[in-house]
């Protein structure tokens, strides 16, 4: 069995983590970190686990997480720098749900985090977990940035197009809507039910940090520097992001042939569901799974591709991809504890 630690489990990402991992059949659940619940059963923090795991929370105690396999680092940006680096020393696998270990470059991270990078020289052995786009470096890796949840959905809905050389690359436009989960557990008041419900608004605008990873990858991918226009929404419901993509392409087109050319980019990827002509991504049909459905349309007035993606923010977002991540790290079929369909009601 692996043994798992995962810091961090009382927030959304991280119990949801804990509930993935319940139902792994290869791993066993050693610790759950958290500062603000240590000492309670996780069951009494979140009460659908009685029955189900009844461990207690913890405070960190890098000792007894060296005694496992592999640490989930589902802390705020800045505190898993903080403690990765001795996690490393220890000889565990790290992966990261925080936006710490996903970048190239620490020039990159401090400007659009606001702060120094502790440990930069980890920014060079680090592998940014999308598996659809580097699988194979996951595999041998030893610390793993998970990548956050708008970047998935826009990574995944805009690569195709630039693999395939049809994409203008300036002027690319991501209009993003995220349920609030996005926004963590925290309190804060713009969060709450009376300023959320019946309400929808755009926020960061042009400022949002996802932005310089979506442009990274991106500009990974098309060998040459993207740069994106983002602006992300909060939307009424608990979960789920819609992103729609606005790339301008550099010949006539259809609404067949790109369907066709991202059935064919991601033919091997089962978690990436590529819709028919004509049938769009729903939040509602990835909620609670792994998937990430992609539609792609073209306005041939404006010679433009319009791709409509979605994925659940806190499972492809966040917890499903760590444990697909883990799954390739350990050598073990992707698929494992994933397949879940979601909840659709």
């Amino acid at each position: 069995m692996i043994k798992a630690a995962v810091l961090g489990a009382t927030g959304y990402a991280g119990i949801e983590l804990v509930r993935l991992l319940t139902s792994h059949p290869e791993v066993s659940i050693e610790i759950l970190g958290s500062h603000s619940f240590a000492g309670q059963k996780i069951s009494d923090v979140y009460k659908n686990f009685n029955h189900v795991l009844e461990k207690e929370c913890e405070e960190l105690d890098l000792d007894k997480v060296g005694a496992c396999d592999v640490a989930f680092t589902a802390l705020p940006h800045g505190a898993s720098k903080s403690v990765i680096p001795s996690l490393l020393e220890k000889g565990l696998k790290v992966i990261d749900l925080s936006g710490d270990y996903r970048y190239d470059d620490a020039a990159v991270y401090e400007k659009w985090y606001g702060e120094k990078h502790s440990s930069p020289e980890l920014l060079k052995e680090s592998v940014y977990g999308l598996p659809e786009l580097h699988r194979d470096k996951i595999k041998n890796a030893r610390l793993i940035g998970n990548p956050g949840c708008y970047t998935t959905c826009s990574i995944l809905g805009t690569v195709p197009l630039l693999a395939n050389k049809i994409a203008e690359t300036k002027n690319i436009i991501v209009d993003a809507k995220s349920g609030v989960t996005g926004a963590g557990r925290g309190l804060k008041l713009q969060n709450s039910f009376c300023e959320c419900t019946e309400n929808m608004k755009a926020y960061k605008v042009a400022t949002h940090r996802h932005t310089s990873e979506i442009e990274q990858e991106l500009s990974n991918v098309a060998g040459e520097e993207i740069m994106i226009s983002f602006t992300p929404h909060l939307i009424p419901q608990k979960r789920g992001i819609l992103s729609t993509i606005y790339v301008n392409l550099n010949r006539k087109s259809s609404a067949e042939e790109l369907t066709e050319m991202y059935k064919e980019f991601y033919k091997d990827e089962f978690f990436v569901r590529v819709k028919e002509v004509g049938d769009l991504p729903e939040t509602k049909h990835v909620a609670g799974s792994n998937f990430v459905d992609i539609g792609v349309c073209y306005d041939e007035r404006l010679q433009r591709a319009v791709v409509v993606s979605s994925l659940d923010n806190i499972v492809k977002g966040a917890a499903g991809q760590a444990v697909q991540n883990m799954n390739l790290l350990f050598g073990l079929d992707e698929k494992t504890a994933l397949t879940n369909p979601g909840f659709y009601l």
